[in-house]
């Protein structure tokens, strides 16, 4: 089955140019700030609960389980890319994977979210982040290969959570809504703090390298919980490990993207941390948006998720919002300003795409 079929065989709407190469593609070009000839378009969590194929292929197999098969991480990432036309596939997993594959014990409550069952919260508990090899997550490299081989000229993003997220999740013990626990160690022992942090950016790093390594053409780092920060906290204590990250990637030359929810009043700084390009939720405008974060960066984003229940003319005119306000970009990939919401209709997510590629086409 091609890239461009649906499951029942129905071809989907094709860009206005199909590229010879992964290089070539609209999306590389975008975040390389190059000309394109449409705006290319991904979304988060494309592959995911939204689709009922997805749905079928997972059904009684656990979440972590489920990214541990290539055959199956295979199929769901391509997923939204027969069916929605996408311009880039998104390697399908979690973001505590490699804290998973180092020995944490932690498991994804349906409902709830990862959930650790020691929570590290003393310098004796960094002990369990040990380092992350190749080998602890054997089943990513198998799973990009088979990916690269089947998507052809579509890129693949590989994509890791960053330190602060991961942190907030391991001090926490699971999600939360005020971060106390991390907040506390962050403040009040801020030695222990970058020591985790520090940890949590080599783990990061070596999972990106596996993922870079293995074919995926550009990488996300995911600061979800990072809005959560005021900018001093936050570049007193989240950047330098997020900006080790980016720096230890940087070699590769694939593009680097950084992402977070509510970081209105981070984005400049989530520049300054090395990413080539700058996701922004839908709070903020993208013409306000690159004024915040200057020059020299590409934008990713940002319509609203739930503009996706409204009317088909509603969706078309939030999309023109959003792609006037990016007119004046150097780079721009369209995106949501936050994950796929599970009870999206499919269709919507396709007629966007088939959207924004005629809308946009030079």
């Amino acid at each position: 089955m091609s890239a461009n079929e649906s499951p029942a065989g129905q071809a989907q709407t094709l860009p206005t140019v199909t590229p010879d190469t992964v290089e070539e593609s609209a999306f590389l070009k975008a975040c390389r700030r190059e000309p394109v000839p449409y705006t290319p378009v991904w979304f988060m969590r494309q592959a995911g609960r939204s689709l009922p194929e997805y749905r079928k292929v997972r059904e009684g197999i656990p979440m972590l389980d489920s990214c541990t098969r290539p055959d199956l991480v295979t199929e769901i990432t391509l997923q939204p890319v027969r069916r929605h036309g996408v311009d880039a596939a998104v390697y399908y997993s979690d973001i505590v994977v490699p804290l998973k594959a180092i020995g944490i014990d932690l498991d994804i409550k349906p409902g709830v979210g990862p959930v650790v069952a020691d929570p590290v919260r003393t310098r004796a508990d960094l002990a369990r982040l040990r380092d992350l090899t190749p080998e602890d997550v054997s089943y990513v490299t198998e799973a990009i290969g088979l990916l690269v081989r089947e998507l052809g000229s579509t890129p693949l993003i590989g994509f890791a959570g960053a330190p602060f997220t991961l942190a907030s999740y391991l001090v926490e013990g699971g999600p939360s809504r005020t971060y106390e626990n991390a907040k506390a160690m962050m403040y009040g022992d801020p030695g222990l703090w970058a020591d985790l942090l520090d940890r949590l950016a080599g783990i990061t790093t070596a999972f990106l390298k596996v993922q870079i390594e293995a074919g995926a053409s550009a990488v996300q780092l995911f600061d979800s919980w990072a809005g959560a920060l005021a900018p001093a906290d936050y570049r007193r204590s989240v950047l330098p490990a997020s900006a080790k990250v980016f720096e230890a990637v940087a070699g590769y030359g694939v593009p680097r993207i950084h992402f977070g929810v509510g970081t209105g009043e981070l984005l400049g700084l989530m520049g300054e941390a090395g990413a080539d390009v700058v996701g922004v939720d839908w709070r903020v405008p993208l013409d306000e948006a690159v004024r915040r974060v200057g020059p020299g960066k590409a934008l990713q984003g940002n319509l609203d998720p739930t503009v996706l229940f409204a009317s088909t003319e509603a969706v078309e005119a939030k999309t023109r919002e959003v792609l006037d306000a990016a007119a004046g970009l150097e780079g721009h990939v369209f995106n949501l300003g936050h994950g796929v919401m599970p009870s999206t209709d499919p269709d919507a997510l396709t007629r966007l795409v088939e959207y924004v590629h005629t809308h946009t086409a030079r």
